[in-house]
């Protein structure tokens, strides 16, 4: 039996709408992108994206978008990409972009890539802070971003919901 490889594609909802990010739906992000790479490629490029390709993952917070596709296909999809210009959902139509962030093989290195984004993101949020309130705001988010402090924070759950004996 042969196993189909997959890359799994990172984008960003981009938009000046800040109400955008939080009415998207992953299936109005699939047939966008369905629909872009079918304008730009025609009906070879939809048949050879549309063989394996899901949204995995969308986060309508912070516009995070996980699409996998087949290795085979998957420039066909990153060209078309940059020409997904809006994504309708309930009958609405919200004017955005979606910028390619990371291709990877798995998803774990698609996670471990946007713990590191995020964290200069916010590298970058707190040099441009204008007041000390913004600043430790920023810097306990990013503190908050190591895998350490979780797994501590999970230990010590774990004492306090033990049985206690009088």
């Amino acid at each position: 039996m042969v196993r189909f490889k997959n890359r799994y594609v990172l984008c960003e909802v981009v938009s000046e709408d800040p109400r955008c990010r939080q009415c998207i739906e992953d299936r109005a992000v699939g047939l966008a992108v369905r629909d872009a790479v079918g304008r730009v490629h025609g009906d070879y490029g939809l048949a050879c994206c549309s063989i394996s390709f899901t949204v995995k993952y969308l986060n309508a917070y912070t516009g995070t978008v996980l699409l996998r596709c087949r290795k085979d296909s998957y420039r066909l999809l990153c060209s078309a990409l940059p020409f997904v210009r809006q994504l309708e959902s309930r009958n609405q139509r919200y004017p955005c972009s979606l910028n390619t962030l990371h291709v990877g093989g798995t998803i774990r290195t698609c996670q471990k890539f946007l713990i590191q984004y995020n964290r200069r993101q916010l590298l970058m949020l707190l040099q441009n802070c204008t007041n000390e309130e913004e600043r430790r705001c920023i810097q306990k988010s990013l503190l908050s971003c190591s895998l350490t402090e979780e797994q501590s924070r999970s230990g010590d759950e774990e004492d306090d919901d033990g049985p206690e004996t009088d």
